[in-house]
Protein backbone atom coordinates (compact mmCIF):
# COMPACT_ATOMS: atom_id res chain seq x y z
CA UNK A 1 0.00 0.00 0.00
CA UNK A 2 1.34 3.43 -1.01
CA UNK A 3 1.41 6.22 1.55
CA UNK A 4 0.75 9.37 -0.45
CA UNK A 5 -1.49 12.43 -0.44
CA UNK A 6 -2.72 13.62 -3.83
CA UNK A 7 -3.60 17.22 -4.77
CA UNK A 8 -5.00 18.69 -7.96
CA UNK A 9 -5.61 16.57 -11.03
CA UNK A 10 -3.67 14.62 -13.61
CA UNK A 11 -1.10 14.76 -14.97
CA UNK A 12 0.87 14.57 -11.72
CA UNK A 13 4.21 16.23 -12.40
CA UNK A 14 5.41 17.39 -8.95
CA UNK A 15 6.41 15.42 -5.85
CA UNK A 16 6.84 17.26 -2.54
CA UNK A 17 9.15 15.47 -0.11
CA UNK A 18 8.68 16.24 3.59
CA UNK A 19 11.36 16.78 6.19
CA UNK A 20 12.12 15.29 9.53
CA UNK A 21 12.88 12.52 8.92
CA UNK A 22 9.86 11.20 10.76
CA UNK A 23 7.72 14.33 10.39
CA UNK A 24 5.28 13.57 7.54
CA UNK A 25 2.74 16.10 6.32
CA UNK A 26 4.94 19.17 6.57
CA UNK A 27 4.48 20.13 2.93
CA UNK A 28 0.71 19.90 2.69
CA UNK A 29 0.39 23.70 2.76
CA UNK A 30 2.69 23.98 -0.25
CA UNK A 31 0.83 21.18 -2.02
CA UNK A 32 -2.52 22.94 -1.61
CA UNK A 33 -1.15 26.20 -3.02
CA UNK A 34 0.50 24.55 -6.02
CA UNK A 35 -2.46 22.28 -6.76
CA UNK A 36 -4.46 25.15 -8.26
CA UNK A 37 -2.11 24.93 -11.26
CA UNK A 38 -0.38 21.56 -11.08
CA UNK A 39 -0.97 17.92 -10.21
CA UNK A 40 0.95 17.31 -6.98
CA UNK A 41 1.78 14.25 -4.90
CA UNK A 42 3.02 14.31 -1.32
CA UNK A 43 4.66 10.97 -0.43
CA UNK A 44 4.57 10.01 3.25
CA UNK A 45 7.84 8.24 4.07
CA UNK A 46 7.52 5.35 6.52
CA UNK A 47 10.76 3.35 6.09
CA UNK A 48 13.46 3.69 8.75
CA UNK A 49 16.44 3.44 6.39
CA UNK A 50 17.62 5.71 3.60
CA UNK A 51 17.47 2.95 1.02
CA UNK A 52 13.98 2.09 2.23
CA UNK A 53 12.76 5.67 1.80
CA UNK A 54 14.37 5.89 -1.65
CA UNK A 55 12.57 2.70 -2.66
CA UNK A 56 9.24 4.02 -1.31
CA UNK A 57 9.69 7.21 -3.32
CA UNK A 58 10.61 5.26 -6.46
CA UNK A 59 7.45 3.15 -6.28
CA UNK A 60 5.24 6.21 -5.79
CA UNK A 61 6.89 8.22 -8.59
CA UNK A 62 6.66 5.26 -10.98
CA UNK A 63 2.95 4.95 -10.27
CA UNK A 64 1.93 8.63 -10.47
CA UNK A 65 4.36 10.26 -12.92
CA UNK A 66 3.85 9.66 -16.63
CA UNK A 67 7.42 10.70 -17.34
CA UNK A 68 10.22 12.57 -15.56
CA UNK A 69 8.82 15.01 -13.01
CA UNK A 70 9.89 17.76 -10.66
CA UNK A 71 11.05 16.65 -7.21
CA UNK A 72 10.90 19.30 -4.47
CA UNK A 73 12.47 18.35 -1.14
CA UNK A 74 12.32 20.28 2.12
CA UNK A 75 14.92 20.02 4.94
CA UNK A 76 15.68 16.28 5.33
CA UNK A 77 13.50 15.83 2.26
CA UNK A 78 16.03 17.89 0.29
CA UNK A 79 18.73 15.33 1.10
CA UNK A 80 16.39 12.44 0.31
CA UNK A 81 15.39 14.02 -3.01
CA UNK A 82 19.06 14.60 -3.85
CA UNK A 83 19.94 10.98 -3.03
CA UNK A 84 16.93 9.72 -4.99
CA UNK A 85 17.84 11.81 -8.03
CA UNK A 86 21.42 10.57 -7.92
CA UNK A 87 20.28 6.96 -7.80
CA UNK A 88 17.34 7.24 -10.23
CA UNK A 89 18.06 10.24 -12.49
CA UNK A 90 15.63 9.11 -15.20
CA UNK A 91 12.64 10.01 -13.02
CA UNK A 92 13.63 13.65 -12.40
CA UNK A 93 13.70 16.54 -14.86
CA UNK A 94 14.34 19.17 -12.18
CA UNK A 95 15.36 19.01 -8.53
CA UNK A 96 14.47 21.80 -6.10
CA UNK A 97 16.06 21.79 -2.65
CA UNK A 98 14.37 23.89 0.03
CA UNK A 99 16.15 24.67 3.32
CA UNK A 100 18.59 21.81 2.92
CA UNK A 101 21.01 20.79 5.63
CA UNK A 102 24.71 21.40 4.87
CA UNK A 103 26.42 18.84 2.65
CA UNK A 104 29.75 18.89 4.48
CA UNK A 105 30.55 18.20 8.13
CA UNK A 106 32.57 21.37 8.64
CA UNK A 107 29.41 23.50 8.57
CA UNK A 108 27.45 21.55 11.21
CA UNK A 109 28.71 23.32 14.34
CA UNK A 110 27.29 26.59 12.99
CA UNK A 111 23.76 25.15 13.28
CA UNK A 112 24.12 24.51 17.01
CA UNK A 113 25.75 27.89 17.61
CA UNK A 114 22.98 29.77 15.79
CA UNK A 115 20.20 27.92 17.59
CA UNK A 116 21.79 28.32 21.01
CA UNK A 117 22.22 32.06 20.44
CA UNK A 118 18.48 32.44 19.72
CA UNK A 119 17.08 30.46 22.65
CA UNK A 120 16.34 32.13 26.02
CA UNK A 121 18.41 30.64 28.84
CA UNK A 122 15.47 28.81 30.44
CA UNK A 123 14.45 27.26 27.11
CA UNK A 124 18.05 26.32 26.33
CA UNK A 125 17.93 23.91 29.27
CA UNK A 126 14.65 22.49 27.92
CA UNK A 127 16.35 21.94 24.56
CA UNK A 128 19.20 20.02 26.18
CA UNK A 129 16.84 17.98 28.35
CA UNK A 130 14.58 16.98 25.45
CA UNK A 131 17.55 15.94 23.33
CA UNK A 132 18.96 13.84 26.17
CA UNK A 133 15.64 12.12 26.88
CA UNK A 134 15.03 11.30 23.22
CA UNK A 135 18.45 9.68 22.89
CA UNK A 136 17.77 7.42 25.90
CA UNK A 137 16.30 4.06 24.75
CA UNK A 138 14.31 3.66 27.98
CA UNK A 139 12.46 6.98 27.71
CA UNK A 140 8.68 6.66 27.42
CA UNK A 141 6.28 8.83 25.36
CA UNK A 142 8.97 9.77 22.85
CA UNK A 143 6.41 10.86 20.23
CA UNK A 144 5.20 13.68 22.47
CA UNK A 145 8.73 14.67 23.51
CA UNK A 146 9.80 14.73 19.86
CA UNK A 147 6.88 17.01 19.04
CA UNK A 148 7.95 19.39 21.83
CA UNK A 149 11.51 19.41 20.49
CA UNK A 150 10.38 20.14 16.93
CA UNK A 151 8.15 22.99 18.10
CA UNK A 152 10.96 24.47 20.18
CA UNK A 153 13.38 24.30 17.27
CA UNK A 154 10.81 25.90 14.97
CA UNK A 155 11.05 29.02 17.15
CA UNK A 156 14.82 29.23 16.77
CA UNK A 157 14.63 28.48 13.05
CA UNK A 158 11.99 31.10 12.13
CA UNK A 159 12.40 34.81 11.41
CA UNK A 160 8.74 35.96 11.56
CA UNK A 161 6.50 32.89 11.56
CA UNK A 162 2.88 33.17 10.46
CA UNK A 163 1.81 30.14 12.52
CA UNK A 164 3.35 28.51 15.58
CA UNK A 165 2.66 24.93 14.43
CA UNK A 166 3.20 23.25 11.07
CA UNK A 167 1.21 20.60 9.22
CA UNK A 168 3.08 17.56 10.54
CA UNK A 169 0.55 14.76 10.96
CA UNK A 170 2.68 12.56 13.21
CA UNK A 171 6.00 12.71 15.04
CA UNK A 172 8.19 9.62 14.67
CA UNK A 173 11.39 9.90 16.74
CA UNK A 174 12.52 6.33 16.07
CA UNK A 175 12.59 7.00 12.32
CA UNK A 176 14.30 10.36 12.91
CA UNK A 177 17.19 9.08 15.00
CA UNK A 178 17.81 5.95 12.94
CA UNK A 179 17.88 7.72 9.59
CA UNK A 180 19.79 10.77 10.82
CA UNK A 181 22.51 8.53 12.22
CA UNK A 182 22.83 6.92 8.78
CA UNK A 183 22.61 10.25 6.93
CA UNK A 184 25.18 12.02 9.13
CA UNK A 185 27.61 9.16 8.58
CA UNK A 186 27.05 9.49 4.83
CA UNK A 187 27.81 13.21 5.04
CA UNK A 188 30.87 12.72 7.24
CA UNK A 189 32.43 10.20 4.85
CA UNK A 190 31.73 12.33 1.78
CA UNK A 191 29.23 9.89 0.36
CA UNK A 192 26.37 12.37 0.49
CA UNK A 193 28.10 15.00 -1.61
CA UNK A 194 29.58 12.54 -4.10
CA UNK A 195 26.10 11.34 -5.14
CA UNK A 196 25.79 14.68 -6.94
CA UNK A 197 28.15 13.52 -9.68
CA UNK A 198 25.33 11.26 -10.92
CA UNK A 199 22.72 14.03 -11.12
CA UNK A 200 22.15 15.23 -14.67
CA UNK A 201 19.05 17.45 -14.34
CA UNK A 202 19.00 21.14 -13.32
CA UNK A 203 19.16 21.69 -9.56
CA UNK A 204 17.99 24.79 -7.69
CA UNK A 205 18.48 25.40 -3.96
CA UNK A 206 16.19 27.87 -2.16
CA UNK A 207 17.35 28.98 1.29
CA UNK A 208 16.39 31.60 3.85
CA UNK A 209 19.12 33.93 5.10
CA UNK A 210 17.93 33.41 8.71
CA UNK A 211 17.92 29.61 8.49
CA UNK A 212 20.39 28.27 11.11
CA UNK A 213 21.45 25.67 8.56
CA UNK A 214 24.19 27.79 6.94
CA UNK A 215 23.53 28.52 3.29
CA UNK A 216 27.27 28.33 2.60
CA UNK A 217 27.08 24.62 3.48
CA UNK A 218 24.68 24.11 0.60
CA UNK A 219 25.89 26.62 -1.98
CA UNK A 220 29.65 26.04 -1.88
CA UNK A 221 29.71 22.22 -1.91
CA UNK A 222 27.01 21.88 -4.59
CA UNK A 223 28.61 24.58 -6.76
CA UNK A 224 31.62 22.33 -7.04
CA UNK A 225 29.86 19.04 -7.75
CA UNK A 226 26.68 19.64 -9.79
CA UNK A 227 26.69 20.26 -13.54
CA UNK A 228 23.68 22.63 -13.57
CA UNK A 229 23.15 24.37 -10.23
CA UNK A 230 21.70 27.67 -9.04
CA UNK A 231 21.30 29.01 -5.52
CA UNK A 232 18.59 31.45 -4.41
CA UNK A 233 18.72 33.15 -1.01
CA UNK A 234 15.57 34.78 0.40
CA UNK A 235 16.02 37.64 2.90
CA UNK A 236 14.17 37.77 6.23
CA UNK A 237 13.41 34.08 5.90
CA UNK A 238 13.94 31.14 8.22
CA UNK A 239 13.84 27.39 7.74
CA UNK A 240 10.22 27.16 6.53
CA UNK A 241 9.77 29.81 3.81
CA UNK A 242 6.02 29.30 3.28
CA UNK A 243 5.45 30.09 6.98
CA UNK A 244 7.43 33.34 6.96
CA UNK A 245 5.50 36.62 7.07
CA UNK A 246 8.00 38.61 4.98
CA UNK A 247 9.14 35.83 2.66
CA UNK A 248 6.09 33.70 1.87
CA UNK A 249 4.98 35.54 -1.28
CA UNK A 250 8.50 35.75 -2.68
CA UNK A 251 9.02 32.05 -1.96
CA UNK A 252 5.92 31.04 -3.91
CA UNK A 253 6.81 33.38 -6.78
CA UNK A 254 10.24 31.76 -7.00
CA UNK A 255 8.84 28.23 -6.70
CA UNK A 256 6.23 28.74 -9.40
CA UNK A 257 8.79 30.33 -11.74
CA UNK A 258 11.17 27.40 -11.28
CA UNK A 259 8.39 24.91 -11.98
CA UNK A 260 7.06 26.75 -15.03
CA UNK A 261 10.57 27.25 -16.44
CA UNK A 262 11.05 23.52 -16.92
CA UNK A 263 7.54 22.97 -18.30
Amino acid sequence: MMNVNVYGSTPFTIALIHGGPGAPGQMSSVARVLSDSFGVIEPIQTADTIDGQIQELKEIVEYYFQGPGIIIGYSWGAWLSYLFTGKHPRYVKKLILISSGPFQESYVTNIYKQRASRVPEDQLEDLRMLSTLLENPSTLDKDNLFKKLILLLSKTDSYAPIRSEDDTISFQPDIFFKIMQEACHLRKTGGLLSIGTRIICPVVAIHGDYDPHPFQGVKKPLDGILKDFRFICIPQCGHTPWNERYARDQFYDILRAEIEEIG
